[in-house]
């Protein structure tokens, strides 16, 4: 295919602008599941623009993009290249992969140079946007260091996956869809031929760890407020993908399995190695109280029996948590690398929607595809396998102690009413 501007659909193509472009083009290719590659053929390298704007009309359209199928796609592929993988194991680590390392640390170190503001304030530190500005004026500066000459070209589209994957500067926040940006300025990295199949285990396990390090660090500096949070009832604050490709890495597992997140001497002694550890680590540092209180979708997935149910619970859950809401996506933009048209390969796009997908185990019945449902919804075929704690006589639908529910929301956070009746 040669086609790489926006979708001459009337449904996609009416209301939206076309993103400026320069005059270079390039041949990609993106990695899908198992290795296969599917052919881009990229037209000029553009601008992206934001093509999100309407949820009824624009949000299932997306859903059957090319742009949908290319991200889970790439999420799939990744997912599968870490299974059973430590983050301490020996991987391929390419020169190209070091230098997104060392960009990272760059970005790291800038940090220092932006010190936090003394004066108290209520939502977020001001000096994160002096941070941002910072970012946004040196992002291209930094990626001519990176990409090779012939690949600058591309620059003009995949600086703002990179400064939106840091957070927002205007509203002093990060969520998963900064994260979501990140992931796409990765997935871009590769479809242009800077990043391969061969990188995708250290993608995971050396530059997102050291992506998770670095925006955790943001968070603490600048007390940035969790974008789009579900308080309580939410996966977490701030990420997503520690969950979904660290329970891919414990898949097959023999000794420690899901409730182990209940030992905090285990969490502390994986973490180095799993991302899913690491993750609950950082949430034990950062917030106080009981665990089933502060994290109750988190503990009420320990009690699935096996890491292969909660990694394809994962990966439904982050279609309809992230991919499939509107307050997170609709900030993602579209250009030739990620196009917002239909999707080129049908059976492509059905391959990231398969129950049965090969990389996460036995699959399930149930949908996540709906948008209405409560934040615990996509959680249903994992919670339907949970078994009740001993002792405590509970439904296996519920793993929650007996008695009341902290219903106070985290710093910032806005919750949405707690479901009617618990067990």
């Amino acid at each position: 295919m040669t086609d790489a501007t926006l979708p001459t659909s009337s449904t996609a193509s009416a209301s939206y602008p076309t993103p400026s472009t320069n005059t270079t083009s390039a041949a990609a290719a993106a990695t899908v599941e198992g290795g296969e590659a599917f052919n881009v053929e990229q037209g000029p390298f553009s601008v992206p623009v934001k093509c999100i704007k309407d949820e009824k009309r624009d949000l299932p359209f997306f859903q059957k993009s090319e742009a949908y199928a290319r991200l889970m796609a790439y999420i799939l592929a990744l997912n599968t290249a870490v299974l059973n993988r430590r983050a301490t194991d020996k991987v391929h680590e390419s020169d190209n992969l070091k230098k997104i390392l060392q960009l990272l640390d760059k970005l790291d170190a800038w940090i220092a140079l932006v010190p936090p503001k003394p004066d108290p304030q209520r939502y977020g530190n001001l000096a994160f946007r002096d941070y941002v500005h910072m970012l946004e004026d040196q992002a291209q500066t930094i990626q001519q260091d990176l990409l090779p000459a012939h690949l600058h070209p591309a620059i003009v589209e995949i600086t703002p996956y990179l400064t939106q994957g840091m957070g927002h500067g205007t509203r002093i926040d990060y969520g998963s869809g900064h994260e979501l940006a990140f992931l796409a300025w990765l997935c871009c990295l590769e479809m242009i031929g800077f990043l391969h199949h061969d990188d995708h285990p250290a993608i995971v396990l050396r530059v997102f760890v050291r992506y998770l390090d670095l925006v955790r660090k943001l968070q603490r500096t600048y007390q940035l407020e969790p974008a789009g949070s579900h308080g309580v009832w939410g996966l977490d604050d701030y990420q997503f993908l520690p969950y979904l490709w660290g329970s891919a890495q414990l898949r097959d597992h023999s000794r420690l399995k899901p409730i182990a997140v209940m030992q905090p001497q285990l969490v502390d002694d994986f973490a180095q190695d799993y991302l899913y550890f690491a993750a609950i680590r950082y949430i034990h540092q950062t917030k106080r109280g009981p665990f089933h209180e502060h994290s109750p979708v988190l503990f009420e997935i320990s009690g699935v029996p096996g890491w292969p149910k909660v990694n394809s619970g994962m990966i439904k859950m982050y279609k309809a948590e992230v991919l499939h809401k509107f307050p997170v996506v609709q900030h993602l933009l579209f250009g030739s690398l990620l196009p917002w048209r239909p999707a080129d390969h049908p059976d492509q796009l059905a391959a990231t929607t398969a129950d049965d997908h090969p990389s996460s185990g036995a699959g399930s019945s149930a949908s996540s595809s709906s948008t209405t449902g409560g934040p615990t919804a996509p959680m249903a075929t994992m919670a339907s396998t949970t078994t009740a704690l001993p002792g405590r006589g509970l439904p296996p639908m519920s793993r929650m102690p007996p008695g009341p529910t902290n219903a106070t929301p985290p710093r910032g956070g806005a919750m949405p009413p707690p479901p009617t009746r618990r067990p």
